[in-house]
């Protein structure tokens, strides 16, 4: 799941080595994606009114639905 939302932040940035992903599990067995860009991409990841993001989020939960767990994407 981590390699996913990289590979579409890299796509989306101006400056794919700026961005940053991490992966955690929190107390409740649910995967944390933490995705980290450069702060002048921060508005091509997010898009117009949230939607790129929103997307980003939808694809994510699909991915944990396949792998039988839950998901969520943070925007730092």
């Amino acid at each position: 799941m981590k390699e996913l939302i990289e590979y579409i932040a890299k796509s989306l940035a101006s400056k794919p080595e700026d961005v940053f992903v991490s992966e955690e599990i929190n107390d409740e067995g649910q995967v944390v994606i933490k995705l980290q860009v450069a702060d002048e991409d921060k508005g091509k990841i997010i898009g117009r009114q949230g939607r790129v993001a929103q997307a980003m989020r939808v694809i994510l939960r699909v991915r944990a639905v396949k792998d039988e767990t839950r998901a969520n994407l943070e925007i730092l």
